[in-house]
């Protein structure tokens, strides 16, 4: 069996886990456009394996724009600070949501880099999340 293999079990723990959502943006699956994947927080490439504990739902964007990054640069501090990490860290504590409830915003050095690097702020997410927003499904309620 492929070191990437990942059971249908898990498949499924992964998407419970993440109530459904990319656990990056937050975007909801059943409202996206992209498809969804099973990310590998530390890529393979990198020494990451596939266990529950390395792996994640994330939107076809968030997992295109991290590619193979662990580390991106805080604007802020301007020092190089590592991406966000769902399996260790509260999303809570990184991120938050802008006035408009349409923009996720990075609170800590972690934060800010992750929404930078993998363009969480994306046109296409923003379009979905004003029509969430309208029909009162933005933000998403549960805490991750």
């Amino acid at each position: 069996m492929s070191k990437r293999y990942i059971s249908t079990e898990d498949q499924e723990q992964i998407k419970t886990r993440a109530a459904h959502r990319c656990e990056y943006c937050q975007s909801w699956a059943s409202y996206s456009a992209q498809s969804f994947v099973y990310e590998h927080i530390i890529p393979v490439v990198k020494g990451g394996e596939t266990h529950l504990n390395n792996l994640c739902y994330a939107c076809g964007g968030c997992n295109g724009h991290k590619y193979t990054k662990t580390e991106s640069i805080d604007p802020v501090s301007k020092l190089v600070v590592s991406l966000y990490n769902p399996r260790t860290q509260n999303w809570h504590e990184h991120f938050g949501w802008g006035d408009d409830y349409l923009h996720v915003i990075g609170l800590t050095p972690t934060g800010r880099a992750t929404v930078l690097a993998l363009k969480m702020n994306r046109q296409g997410v923003i379009n979905i999340r004003t029509l969430l927003l309208m029909v009162g499904k933005q933000p998403p309620s549960k805490q991750m």
